[in-house]
């Protein structure tokens, strides 16, 4: 499932998701080294023409990482302080590499990125957003692909 079919299906949390990456540039990629060991990285992912997408420079360690396994998590960088206005929020699922030129050269018109660059579109597994309720609960809403929204709520 891509971001346009998550937003259809979920747009409220999709789009407090959406407004949490969007207000910082840089985010924390989470990819899996040859040894199975994690790796983190920085990485400023976009919401483009219905998906989500990473750019990364050629060569990357995190795009060697997920040419190898694809799996990865996104954790929205949290800003300063211990806010996190509209949550803690992360997205897993599987980076799939795109080779294809009029793509590339579409996202390269909108976004700019110094060339070459390896491009990823993602297919999501998870979403999660974990907030706090009333200054009483956490909360935590995970969404996964053919399933509703599921809200836990601790005290």
């Amino acid at each position: 499932m891509n971001w346009a079919d998550f937003s259809a299906a979920e747009p409220d949390l999709a789009g407090t998701v959406e407004a949490r990456f969007d207000a910082f540039t840089h985010h924390v990629l989470a990819t899996l080294r040859k040894d199975g060991s994690p790796r983190t990285s920085g990485l400023e992912a976009r919401f483009l023409l219905g998906e989500l997408w990473f750019g990364m420079m050629p060569g990357s360690l995190k795009a060697l990482d997920l040419r190898r396994d694809p799996r990865f998590t996104l954790q929205a960088n949290p800003g300063d302080g211990t806010g996190m206005g509209g949550g803690d929020v992360r997205i897993s699922g599987r980076a799939v590499e795109v080779d294809d030129p009029a793509t590339k050269g579409a996202y390269a018109k909108e976004v700019e990125p110094p060339q070459p660059f390896h491009l990823f579109r993602t297919e999501l597994t998870e979403v999660v957003r974990t907030y706090v309720e009333d200054d009483t609960y956490l909360v935590v809403e995970v969404w996964q692909p053919g399933e509703p929204v599921r809200a836990l709520k601790r005290t």
